[in-house]
């Protein structure tokens, strides 16, 4: 058995450096990738009552856990390429987050606003509220609701300095004055009582998968939110499994180089931590609505190659600028078939509206 663990590490290691090499065709990749998840799915498969054992094991450890772990690594794992490499391949509003195809052959930017339009509607967003918004990226949800809300107070949250200048600098060019950002880890932010105010609706995309105690996270947010307000969070889910990212074999590329501390969460993970809010919606969106995003940011990386090559290459080394080029390719590539894996029916978006009694 050690022998034929060996072996598979040793060939599927030579596997993955002949691809990012170049050496292998995309089709083939996405094969290799549609195995790996069918692998997944059969390790965490076991039955009804073995399968929910599992995920209370799960929920208890999350509990015992800080509220997140790596998240500098992370940081560096994801935005070590500089904003302009993004603005090349996302939309024109930065969202580094699922989109939204509600025809199917919407341009990126129409999925992009029918996704931000979405948010506003879930989460009963109107004029004149105070919002926040935790782990803000490039700002493209924060700036659109200061945009269209110009009586609200909005408020978001960054881990980088970097991307607080993005926002501000947009902010600035077109005369919002009403957004503020904040540069703190909300891996620590709210432990010691420190609060960006108190506020009428708090929105987080995609941060909750980087982190891990989802208890305490929901009870420092609690303390920033007014009697009767309203939290929505947008995550990517599995529509039934939990599981963390972590490095323990060769085929755990994407954890490596990628997704080091994150979580995949179960599409009802969140519903086990309602100490201090109470869930009061909850819906799901398509994987195939991901897979699209994916796409849509793949082809727009190999339509500007002549720019966002010289990007990776600086970034990473002329040595490294083949590797790091097919990585970041085989990235978009790889999520983009898990989420369309199964027809979006296995891992999928989970949107979920929480009420502070």
């Amino acid at each position: 058995m050690a022998w034929t663990s060996r072996a598979y590490e040793a060939c599927f290691g030579a596997a993955v450096r002949a691809m990012e090499k170049g050496w292998v065709p995309d089709s083939v990749v996405r094969t290799g990738i549609r195995s790996l998840l069918r692998g997944r799915l059969e390790s965490c498969a076991g039955g009804a009552e073995s399968e929910q054992n599992n995920l209370m094991d799960f929920v208890r450890e999350l509990r015992s856990m800080p509220v997140a772990v790596k998240t500098e690594r992370a940081n560096e794992q994801h935005y070590e390429v500089p904003t302009e490499y993004f603005l090349h391949c996302l939309g024109p509003h930065l969202k580094y987050s699922c989109c939204l195809y509600p025809r199917g052959d919407e341009t990126l930017q129409e999925a992009e606003e029918a996704m931000l339009e979405l948010y506003c509607k879930r989460a009963q967003l109107q004029d004149g509220q105070d919002v926040l918004e935790l782990g803000c990226g490039w700002g493209s949800l924060c700036l659109y609701v200061a945009a269209k809300y110009p009586n609200s107070r909005v408020t978001a949250i960054s881990n980088s300095k970097t991307q607080k200048e993005f926002i501000d600098a947009k902010a600035k060019e077109r005369n919002l004055g009403n957004l503020a950002v904040l540069t703190q880890d909300m891996a620590f932010y709210g432990e010691k009582g420190e609060s960006p105010g108190s506020f009428d609706r708090v929105l987080s995309v995609e941060m909750f998968e980087h982190m891990k105690n989802y208890g305490e996270l929901l009870r420092r947010v609690s303390q920033w939110m007014k009697p009767e307000s309203l939290l929505f969070v947008h995550i990517f889910a599995h529509r039934k499994y939990a599981y963390h990212y972590v490095v323990e074999n060769e085929d755990d590329w994407m954890t490596k180089h990628f997704f080091e501390g994150g979580t995949m969460p179960s599409d009802d993970l969140l519903l086990y931590f309602q100490e201090d809010l109470k869930i009061e919606d909850h819906w799901r969106v398509n994987g195939k609505h991901y897979s699209k995003t994916l796409e849509a940011w793949l082809q727009e990386m190999d339509k500007k190659k002549d720019v966002c090559f010289p990007i990776i290459s600086k970034t990473y080394g002329k040595e490294q600028e083949i590797v790091w080029w097919t990585r970041w390719r085989v990235f978009y590539m790889a999520c983009s078939e898990l989420f369309k894996y199964n027809d979006g029916e296995e891992w999928m978006v989970g949107h979920y509206l929480f009420r502070k009694p």
